[in-house]
C-alpha cells in the first residue's frame, strides 16, 4: 500500500503503542508539575502565616483573604483540571479517528483509481506483415583503405487493413476475492485485407492475443472460413499468400477473462472502414479514454457503444469500455473536522459554563456525549451523507442536552448554548459555506451571552441548577 494511504503523517494515533507510552510519560510529568505548583502555593501561604504569628490582627486578615482566594483557586483548578482531563483524551480520540478516516478515504480513492487506470484487457489491432529486400551501403577498411560495400537486407513492412468489423460482448463478475471486478469477454472480428502491392504475394497475418488476460479460451483465426493452425505455441503469426489485387477476410474469435477494463488499441495504424460495437451487459458502464463513441444505446442494464470510422483515422489512445464509478467528492472534510473538534468542545463547554449552572458530573456526561456523537458521525459518514448524518445526530444531542437544566428556562439556555457552540460549528465544517456558518455561530454565541448577562432578558434562578 502506498504511503499516502497510511494516514496523516505526524498525527497522534492511539493505535500506535509507542505514541501511547510517550503520551503517558508526558501526562505524568504535567500532572506532577501541577501538583507541585498547588502544594508550593499552599506552603507559601503557611510560611507567610507563620511569619505573621505575632501580629494577630494582620495574620487574621491576611489568612482570611488568602484562604478565600486559595479556595476559589482550588475550585477553579478543579474545573480546569476536569476539562483538561476530558480534553486531552478527546483530542487523541479525534486524532485517531481522523487518521483512520483519512486512511479509509485514501483506500477508497486507490480502489477507484485501480478500477479506472489499473489492470485492463487490451486487444491490439492485427497487422499484415511482409518482407522486402532493401539495398544499403556502408564503409569498411580493407588493407588500410576505405572501401564502400553495397549489400541488401530484409526489412519488414505492413499493409493497412482495408476494413474492420468488430463485436465484443462484456459481462462482469464482481464477487471475486481481491479484485474490484473481472470482465468476461466474447470477442469476434472480421478483418479485410487487400493486396495493393504489385510484386509481393507472401504475407503474415499477426493477430496477438489480448494483453492482461487471466484466462483465454477458444482462440481461433480463420481465413475465408478455413481455420489457420498455429505453428508454435504462443505464436500468433499466420503465413498466407495473396496475389496482387486480391482480397481476403480473416476472422478472429476468442473468449477471455481479465479486466476490470476492456480497450482496443490501434497500435498506431490508420483505421479505415472501421466499426467496433461493444456491448456491456452490466451497469453502470461508460466509454474509456477520450474517444467518444458515435452511438450509445441503453437497454435496461445493457449499454451498447459503437465507434465508426469510415475514412482513414489515426487513434493514438486505446478506447473501449470500463465500469463507471461514482466520483469521490469532498475528501478530507471529516479528518479536518475531527482535528478541530477539541477546540469546538472547549468553546461549547465555555458557553455552557456561562449559560447555566453546571456541576462536575454534568460536565463529564456532556463531554462523553459530545465525543460519542463525533464517533457516530465518523462511521455514519461512510454510509450516508455527512450533513444528513450530523443532522440526525444533532437532534439526539439536543434532546440529551435538555437534561442539563433543572427547569425549563435552564434547559432552553443549555439548548441555545449547544446550538451555538456545537451544532452550528460542526455543521459549518461540513458544508461548503464554512466561513459564513461559523460566523453565524459566533454571532449567535455573542448575542446569547449579551442577552443572558448584560440585558438580563433571560436570567436564571439558583434553583435552576441541576446537582
Amino acid at each position: 500500500m502506498s504511503s499516502s494511504a497510511q494516514g496523516i503523517p505526524g498525527l497522534p494515533d492511539l493505535t500506535h503503542p509507542i505514541e501511547l507510552v510517550q503520551f503517558g510519560t508526558q501526562a505524568l510529568k504535567a500532572s506532577l508539575l501541577l501538583v507541585f505548583l498547588i502544594v508550593a502555593l499552599g506552603v507559601a501561604i503557611a510560611l507567610i502565616s507563620f511569619s505573621l504569628r505575632r501580629s494577630q490582627p494582620e495574620q487574621v486578615i491576611f489568612i482570611g483573604e488568602w484562604a478565600v482566594r486559595y479556595s476559589q483557586l482550588l475550585r477553579g483548578l478543579q474545573h480546569l483540571t476536569l476539562v483538561l482531563i476530558l480534553l486531552v483524551p478527546g483530542f487523541f480520540l479525534c486524532s485517531t479517528l481522523s487518521n483512520r478516516y483519512h486512511h479509509w478515504e485514501q483506500a477508497r480513492v486507490a480502489q477507484v483509481a485501480e478500477s479506472v487506470a489499473g489492470e485492463k484487457l487490451e486487444q491490439f489491432a492485427p497487422q499484415v506483415r511482409y518482407s522486402i529486400q532493401e539495398p544499403y551501403s556502408y564503409n569498411t577498411q580493407v588493407n588500410g583503405k576505405i572501401v564502400k560495400v553495397n549489400e541488401t537486407r530484409q526489412i519488414n513492412r505492413f499493409l493497412t487493413l482495408a476494413g474492420s468489423q468488430i463485436q465484443v460482448k462484456l459481462d462482469q463478475s464482481v464477487d471475486v476475492p481481491g479484485r474490484s471486478s473481472i470482465y468476461q469477454v466474447n470477442y469476434s472480428a472480421d478483418y479485410k485485407v487487400v493486396n495493393q502491392l504489385k510484386d509481393i504475394n507472401n504475407f503474415f497475418f499477426e493477430a496477438p492475443s489480448p494483453n492482461g488476460y487471466t484466462l483465454l479460451a477458444s482462440y481461433k483465426v480463420e481465413r475465408d472460413g478455413t481455420r489457420l493452425q498455429q505453428t508454435n505455441p504462443g505464436d500468433y503469426s499466420f503465413p498466407f499468400r495473396l496475389q496482387p489485387g486480391e482480397e481476403n477476410t480473416f476472422r478472429v474469435t476468442y473468449q477471455a477473462q481479465g479486466g476490470p477494463r476492456w480497450v482496443y488499441s490501434a497500435t498506431g495504424q490508420l483505421l479505415s472502414n472501421f466499426r467496433l460495437t461493444a456491448i456491456a451487459n452490466f451497469a453502470p458502464a461508460d466509454f474509456a479514454s477520450g474517444v467518444v463513441p458515435n452511438e450509445i444505446k441503453v437497454n435496461g442494464r445493457s449499454t451498447q457503444f459503437t465507434w465508426i470510422f469510415d475514412d482513414n483515422v489515426s487513434v493514438k489512445n486505446p478506447f473501449g469500455v470500463f465500469t463507471n464509478t461514482e466520483p469521490i467528492r469532498h475528501t478530507g472534510i471529516i479528518p479536518r473536522l475531527l482535528l478541530l473538534a477539541p477546540a469546538i468542545f472547549v468553546w461549547w463547554i465555555l458557553l455552557l459554563y456561562l449559560s447555566v449552572p453546571i456541576s462536575f458530573k454534568n460536565i463529564a456526561i456532556a463531554a462523553s456525549i459530545f465525543f460519542a456523537c463525533l464517533l457516530s458521525l465518523t462511521y455514519l459518514a461512510r454510509l450516508i451523507d455527512a450533513q444528513l448524518a450530523w443532522t440526525l445526530i444533532s437532534i439526539i444531542l439536543l434532546i440529551l442536552t435538555w437534561g442539563l437544566g433543572a427547569s425549563r428556562r435552564a434547559s432552553l439556555a443549555a439548548i441555545v448554548a449547544t446550538i451555538a457552540g456545537a451544532v452550528l460549528p460542526i455543521f459549518g465544517l461540513l458544508v461548503p459555506f464554512t466561513g459564513l456558518t461559523l460566523s453565524l455561530a459566533g454571532l449567535l454565541s455573542a448575542v446569547w451571552l449579551a442577552v443572558r448577562h448584560w440585558h438580563g432578558w433571560y436570567s436564571l434562578h439558583p434553583e435552576d441548577q441541576r446537582l
